[in-house]
């Protein structure tokens, strides 16, 4: 019996099978009872399966016995070469107790091997009743009591816990060159959306299972025939196994997966555990001298990213921290064009709860709050501002894909409708009728020149204006060529070339769609004390949205802003095919109407003349199917894109990028089959052009 053997090539990559579930996309929080272990402490037990997350004797250890040291993890992590992946996958986070053991044990040995300072470790989770925070924090307290040794990874894993909402959670932690996946859901339907085809000779695949599901007979789910074909599905020869359970069902699924498996010394009360290894077409390998089978990853040295608006800052950033010299060229300078606004609003378009495993806004807004709360102490660090200003937000629901009766399914961390009299003590307002609303408090305000100087601060990033003329790709090599500073002629190569250029990505390669061209002009004044008392206390979203902001020292680089003032922002236009960039007082007065219309008490507190206002207008970039481009552009080797964002830039750009990351390097990406799909820059969608 094989599980790869199926005579539909999509079906182990498709989560359709499994999509009869009950609620597959609702994420319901584990229950937690506890019981005391050998030594008097506490321990958590799952209330759903009423089994132990860890072991009663010591589940640290039980960590390191039976997924580190059965998995030859400390021996083959050492082997790694620099610059080298290696992915471990994980069925059943629990409480994380594993990834803080393996967490610590890549630490230990990056700080003795110093070829391991630029190789990297991807883990991957899974977890369908994912602990609560509080819970989380609850038990993680004891084991920085127990262990203080984890103390600062624990507290670095909960800082960055992602909100409890079905499809993947990327947690980057760079300074230790470690990303964390972790999918919410049922385990088969996360396994089947992994993509192993990131790029067209490149397959990525998983080097090390932990397989820490609840016992067989307490949890049945995570020892189906569909888990083991995954497994089969996404692992290569040599990818070892380990587990706690020796029952039948498990020693049977990993035979007909391809691994041969080995009973070896349990942990505890455990006399048994099993040890696996995926055999090679000839022979079976000896589970005793297992080494890490080197996967081959893609030499990338220096990669060129042509735009530096948000899309190419975070291409840039994304592949920087993989350790890849990359040059940022831009025409004029960095953010330039539409993403140099004074602030962007970081709010999601809500969709309904089940679909938002697969929803671009909802991954990328929760993606990018969870960055750029992080790159707010390197902006502390580096004495800028912060890159997101935490002020929540509040949807009125003008044009809206929810009702509040379907906002109730999500968390109140994310998303929560507030009582009218609650709307209007958050947002100041006294009149308006509030009733209808979203409040979003995970939302906030960006600060993109904050960004842009955390992003261009890497030792690997250096930014060189050129306006790109002309691109020469080789088998060995990528070149660009076009007009300096100085209008002198300047070629430079390098190993890929992203394009991240909006609409002008399109005259730079014609195999890159010609997008809908949107103007947006983005107004602001600065209020009076008398406005200000007035003025919505937090950011609104209206068809448009409007915002205070207080000045920052260097807005003024970028935008007619002044320093410690209160400014009031309001936008943006919406002006099909129309590529101009000046500043026009007809939208000025447009961008006011839509407001006082929406919100009539604010007709007497928005100054009618607007002589004095400030404005920047840019050019969004929108594919018929709304969806950004990301990827490798077809019949090219060293040619990618990531554009067209539309106006969401500062929640697309960031996951994209990721994904784009790993696609350049044969990982994972943190993205499903389908999303990745859905966003080619070759998907049929964009074979035929725009009719205007």
């Amino acid at each position: 019996m094989t599980f790869i053997d199926n005579p539909d090539p999509s079906a182990n990559n498709s989560a359709d099978n499994y999509q009869n579930t009950e609620h597959p996309n609702v994420i319901i929080p584990a229950k937690i009872d506890w019981q005391i272990d050998d030594t008097g402490n506490q321990v958590p037990v799952s209330g759903e399966f009423g089994d132990v997350y860890f072991s009663h004797a010591d589940g640290l250890a039980e960590s390191r016995h039976v997924f580190l040291d059965n998995n030859w993890l400390p021996e083959r992590l050492v082997n790694l070469r620099s610059y080298q992946s290696f992915t471990v996958a994980e069925l059943g986070f629990g409480t994380g107790l594993n990834v803080l053991a393996l967490w610590q044990l890549w630490r230990q040995l990056r700080a003795v091997y110093s070829h391991l300072t630029t190789a990297r470790l991807h883990i991957i989770t899974t977890e369908k009743h994912p602990i609560t925070l509080a819970d989380l924090t609850q038990i993680l307290g004891l084991w920085r009591q127990r262990a203080p040794e984890l103390a600062e990874l624990i507290d670095k894993l909960l800082s960055a816990y992602p909100t409890l909402i079905a499809g993947c959670h990327r947690l980057c932690f760079n300074e230790d060159d470690l990303i964390l996946d972790i999918w919410l859901g049922d385990a088969a339907i996360s396994l089947a959306k992994l993509e192993t085809q990131v790029i067209s000779e490149q397959t990525a695949h998983v080097d090390a299972w932990f397989l820490d599901g609840f016992a067989p007979s307490c949890n049945e789910s995570l020892w189906t025939t569909a888990i083991f074909a995954q497994i089969q599905r996404l692992s290569h020869t040599g990818t070892t196994a380990a587990t706690y359970s020796c029952a039948g069902v498990v020693k049977r699924g990993l035979q007909a997966g391809g691994f041969s498996i080995k009973k070896v010394k349990g942990f505890g009360r455990k006399r048994e555990m099993l040890t696996a290894v995926m055999k090679d077409n000839l022979e079976t390998k000896d589970l005793t001298s297992i080494k890490s089978d080197q996967k081959t990853t893609p030499k990338l040295d220096h990669i060129i990213v042509i735009g530096a608006g948000v899309s190419g800052l975070m291409a840039a950033w994304s592949l920087a921290n993989r350790g890849i010299k990359v040059t940022l060229l831009d025409k004029i300078a960095p953010l330039a064009g539409a993403s140099g606004n004074p602030r962007a609003l970081l709010a999601p378009k809500m969709t309904p709860i089940h679909h938002a495993d697969e929803h671009l806004h909802t991954i990328g807004y929760l993606y990018s709050s969870r960055l750029y709360r992080q790159l707010n102490n390197m902006a502390t660090i580096n004495n800028t501002a912060p890159i997101i200003e935490m002020t929540g937000a509040l949807d009125l629901l003008m044009k809206a894909n929810v009702t509040t009766e379907q906002i109730a399914d999500y968390p109140d961390s994310m998303a929560t409708t507030l009582s009218n009299d609650q709307a209007q003590q958050n947002s100041g307002l006294k009149v308006q009728d509030l009733s209808e609303n979203l409040y979003l408090p995970q939302s906030g305000l960006v600060n993109p020149q904050s960004l842009k100087q955390v992003v261009l601060a890497h030792a690997l990033i250096s930014f060189c204006q050129i306006a790109v003329d002309d691109i020469e790709e080789t088998q060995t090599q990528i070149s660009i060529s076009g007009k300096g500073k100085e209008q002198n002629t300047l070629v430079i190569a390098a190993d890929n070339v992203v394009i991240c250029a909006a609409f002008e990505s399109h005259y730079l390669d014609k195999r890159i769609f010609d997008c809908r061209k949107i103007r947006g002009q983005l107004s602001w004044f600065i209020a009076t004390e008398a406005q200000i008392a007035s003025l919505p206390k937090i950011p609104l979203k209206y068809g448009g949205y409007c915002t205070a902001f207080m000045g920052q020292k260097d807005d003024s680089d970028l935008n007619n802003v002044e320093e410690a003032q209160t400014h009031f922002l309001l936008g943006a236009s919406f002006i099909r095919n129309d590529t101009a960039t000046d500043i026009r007082a007809s939208e000025h007065k447009v961008g006011r109407e839509k407001l006082v219309t929406v919100i009539p008490e604010l007709e007497a507190i928005v100054p009618v003349d607007t002589d004095k206002w400030q404005a920047r207008a840019g050019v969004r970039t929108q594919t018929p199917d709304y969806h950004p481009m990301v990827g490798q552009l077809g019949n090219s080797a060293r040619l990618w894109t990531l554009s067209a964002m539309g106006a969401k830039g500062y929640a697309f750009a960031p996951i994209c990028a990721e994904a784009l990351a790993d696609m350049m390097l044969g990982d994972f990406a943190p993205l499903s089959a389908s999303m990745l799909s859905k966003l080619s820059p070759n998907r049929s969608r964009l074979q035929t052009p725009l009719d205007s």
